[in-house]
C-alpha cells in the first residue's frame, strides 16, 4: 500500500539525430556529449533510485505522517528559484508547450491532463513549472535547429535543483516532474541508451506500486511513462521487453490472464487505447523471452507448448481488442490507395492504438509457431499490418501522434521491398522530425541495411505536399 494522493486538483543537418542500435551514426545532439547534461542526468537518475529504495511500502502511513508530509512539502516548496528565464521567454515557452509538446504526452488522455491540469499545478510548483519549461525549450532548439543554445540545459539543471529537497514528499507533483524531464531526455538520447534514462522513473513506479489503474493524475503520468517504456523495447530490436514488466502496469492484484476484463471495466475509449499499448508491451515481452530462451537457454515457457499457449494467447487477446473498439477508436474513412490505404481517425488515441495493434501482430507473426494455424484472414499476413501502419501515418498527420509512429514505421517499413514504398517511408519519418523536433532520422540508416541500398539524398526530401499540417 502507498500513499500517493491525487492534488487538489528543418534541422540543420537533416540526418539523424541519435545513432542507431545498428551502429549507423549521424550528427549528434549537443545535449548528448555536454558535461553539464550529462551529470545533471546522472545526479537526477541516482535520486530516482534513491528514492525508489526508500520508498517502497512497509506499511500504510498514518494520518499524522501524511500531515507531516504535506507541511514539508509546503516548506520545501519555498526554496528560492533563480531567474532563468525573462518573462516574454517563459511566455513562448508556455505557448509553445500548449501547442506543440502537451499534445503528444495526452496522445491517449481526452482530459488533457498534461495540456490543462499540470500547468495548472504548476503556478504553485517552480520544479514543475521549470520541468513544463525545459522540455518546452528543447522541443524547440531541436525542431528549428537551434544549437548553443542553454535555455533548456538551464531550465532542466534548475528543475532538478528544485526537486532535490521535494523527492522525499510523496507528491504526484513530483513524480510529473520527473517524467516531464525524462521526456525531455529522451529527445537527447542515443537510441540504444533510452532504456537507460529510464530506468530512474521504473524503479520508483515499481517500488510504490504506481501503475495504469493509478487514480487522476498519477494515471496519466504513468501511461507517459509507459509509452515511452514501449518505444525502449522496440528499439532494442526483440533483445529486451520493458523496464516495468507488463505485468506491473496492472492494478494490484490483478492476474495477467485477467488483463482483458480488467481494461475494458473501466469504458473507456482511452483505456482500450492504453490496452492497445499494454498488449504491444506484452509482445516485446514475449520475444525478448523467446530471444534468450534460443540464443542463452533461459527457461522462461518459450519451449514446446507452453511457447505454444503463450503466443495463442497473446495472438487471440489482440484480435479481441481490434474485435471491441469502442466507436471512438474505428476509422472514420478508409481508402484502397496504393502502395498504402489510407486509414482516417478522428481521435487521437485511435492513430497511434492502431498502429500498435499491427505492431504487435508483426511482432507476434514473425514468431509464429509453425504447429500453429490461423484463420486465412488479412490479418495472418505481416505485410497488410505493415501497409496499415503506414497508410494511417499517411492519412493522420496530427503532430501529437507522430513521433510515437517511428518505431512502428521502422518495423513495417523492413518489410517492403520497392523503391517507390521505401521513398513514402523515408517522407515520412523525415516529416516526423522536421514537425516535431524528434530524433527519428537514424531509422532511415537502419532502413538502408534492410532494404541493402543506401538512399540517395535527393529520395530523402520531404514533401510538404504530401503531408499537411493540421493543428
Amino acid at each position: 500500500m502507498n500513499n500517493w494522493s491525487d492534488p487538489d486538483a528543418t534541422l540543420p543537418n537533416p540526418d539523424a539525430a541519435f545513432a542507431s542500435p545498428s551502429g549507423a551514426t549521424s550528427w549528434p545532439d549537443e545535449f548528448a556529449h555536454d558535461p553539464g547534461f550529462l551529470a545533471s542526468q546522472e545526479e537526477l537518475r541516482c535520486m530516482l533510485f534513491n528514492l525508489a529504495q526508500s520508498a517502497a511500502p512497509t506499511r500504510a502511513p498514518s494520518p499524522d505522517t501524511q500531515e507531516q508530509d504535506s507541511r514539508q512539502l509546503q516548506d520545501r516548496e519555498q526554496t528560492p528559484t533563480r531567474p532563468v528565464l525573462s518573462n516574454l521567454r517563459r511566455i513562448e515557452y508556455l505557448k509553445n508547450y500548449v501547442s506543440q509538446v502537451a499534445p503528444w504526452l495526452d496522445m491517449f488522455d481526452s482530459q488533457c491532463t498534461f495540456r490543462v491540469q499540470i500547468p495548472a499545478l504548476a503556478r504553485s510548483f517552480p520544479a514543475l513549472m521549470n520541468a513544463i519549461l525545459a522540455i518546452s525549450a528543447r522541443q524547440m532548439e531541436r525542431k528549428e535547429g537551434i544549437q548553443n543554445s542553454f535555455d533548456s540545459l538551464e531550465l532542466y539543471q534548475e528543475a532538478i535543483r528544485l526537486l532535490s529537497p521535494l523527492l522525499q514528499m510523496r507528491d504526484p507533483k513530483v513524480v510529473a516532474a520527473c517524467v516531464l524531464l525524462c521526456c525531455l531526455e529522451m529527445m537527447s538520447a542515443r537510441a540504444q541508451d533510452w532504456q537507460r534514462h529510464l530506468e530512474g522513473c521504473a524503479a520508483l513506479f515499481d517500488a510504490v506500486e504506481m501503475n495504469g489503474f493509478s487514480s487522476g493524475l498519477l494515471q496519466a503520468v504513468f501511461w507517459c511513462y509507459a509509452r515511452m517504456d514501449l518505444c525502449g523495447a522496440l528499439i532494442s530490436d526483440g533483445t529486451q521487453s520493458t523496464l516495468l514488466r507488463p505485468s506491473k502496469w496492472l492494478a494490484p492484484g490483478c492476474h495477467e490472464d485477467d488483463a482483458a476484463q480488467l481494461f475494458e471495466s473501466v469504458q473507456s475509449p482511452d483505456m482500450h487505447a492504453n490496452y492497445a499499448v499494454y498488449l504491444c508491451a506484452k509482445s516485446c515481452e514475449l520475444v525478448a523471452d523467446r530471444t534468450q530462451f534460443v540464443e542463452l537457454g533461459v527457461q522462461n515457457d518459450c519451449a514446446g507448448k507452453a511457447f505454444n499457449r503463450r503466443w495463442l494467447r497473446l495472438w487471440n487477446d489482440l484480435q479481441h481488442w481490434l474485435d471491441n473498439r469502442p466507436p471512438e477508436l474505428l476509422p472514420i474513412h478508409t481508402t484502397t490507395t496504393k502502395p498504402f490505404p489510407h486509414i482516417l481517425f478522428l481521435q487521437w488515441a485511435a492513430i497511434s492504438s492502431n498502429q500498435l495493434y499491427s505492431t504487435a501482430c508483426i511482432l507476434l507473426l514473425n514468431l509464429m509457431p509453425k504447429s500453429i494455424k490461423l484463420q486465412p484472414t488479412p490479418a495472418v499476413s505481416a505485410l497488410w499490418h505493415a501497409r496499415r501502419i503506414c497508410g494511417i501515418s499517411l492519412a493522420n498527420p496530427h503532430h501529437g501522434c507522430l513521433n510515437n509512429a517511428i518505431q512502428p514505421l521502422w518495423i513495417a517499413g523492413r518489410l517492403f521491398s520497392h523503391v517507390s514504398e521505401h521513398a513514402i517511408i523515408i517522407d515520412l519519418i523525415r516529416h516526423i522530425e522536421a514537425e516535431t523536433g524528434w530524433g527519428a532520422c537514424w531509422r532511415i540508416c537502419d532502413l538502408e541495411l534492410a532494404w541493402g541500398y543506401q538512399v540517395s539524398r535527393s529520395d530523402r526530401t520531404i514533401n510538404r505536399q504530401r503531408f499537411p499540417v493540421t493543428g
